[in-house]
């Protein structure tokens, strides 16, 4: 079966049986989304969710949180690893925000990506979730693994991957395919022990029964 034909196949199932798949990153607004994006780096969903609403009650939105002494926002945000890196950079995120785009987060790739610890990723999170603009793949782990084991991509790194991935998905489909993608990661196809007797397109995926997963 050729890579388009797997994909089409694979994705009308995991469309179905995903179809209310969405950002698990609790939020109300662009501010929000983007906060608990960089704090969800090497951290669960669940633990930003636990720890987001404190954050944003003592600092609601960007000018506050660039006012903030560093050693508050560290407190709030100690669970969720590597506080201090976070911290830093949450701060000097909204620094810029604040002085660049008059405290409103921007929703351009460029002005997204050249904020503090906003990578690409994180940019394609708050533009295709807070913003509706289908400008590229959040290629996380989960999305890196299974588009690795479903055959739509050899490649390893995540903008090589986001790249063989766009031409693949619809443009359309590009947000909701990232969510489908995790969902079935962290309830299927999991990095130590895929469920793949259950999972629901093991018979269209080339590394089933194989050894290497």
């Amino acid at each position: 079966m050729k890579t388009d034909e797997r994909f089409s196949s694979i994705y009308a199932v995991l469309t179905v049986t995903y179809a209310e798949a969405h950002c698990e990153l609790h939020h109300a607004n662009p501010f929000q989304l983007l906060i608990a994006t960089i704090l969800s780096a090497q951290c669960t969903d669940a633990r930003v969710n636990q720890v987001a609403p404190a954050l944003f009650q003592a600092f609601p939105n960007s000018l506050a949180m660039a006012q903030a002494p560093l050693e508050d926002i560290e407190k709030l945000i100690h669970s969720t690893g590597f506080f201090r890196n976070k911290a830093k950079n949450i701060k000097n995120c909204c620094i810029e925000i604040s002085a660049k785009h008059r405290g409103d987060v921007p929703h351009t790739m460029a002005e997204l990506s050249a904020l503090p610890g906003v990578g690409r990723k994180t940019a394609n999170v708050v533009l295709g979730n807070a913003f509706d603009i289908q400008e590229g793949i959040v290629v996380d782990t989960h999305v890196s693994r299974l588009s690795q084991r479903m055959g739509f991509t050899k490649q390893t790194e995540p903008e090589k991957i986001e790249r063989d991935l766009m031409k693949l998905v619809p443009r359309t489909e590009w947000a909701f395919f990232s969510h489908r993608m995790i969902f079935h990661g962290r309830r299927r196809c999991s990095a130590r022990k895929p469920d793949c007797a259950k999972c629901e397109v093991a018979h269209l995926c080339p590394s089933f029964g194989s050894t290497k997963l």
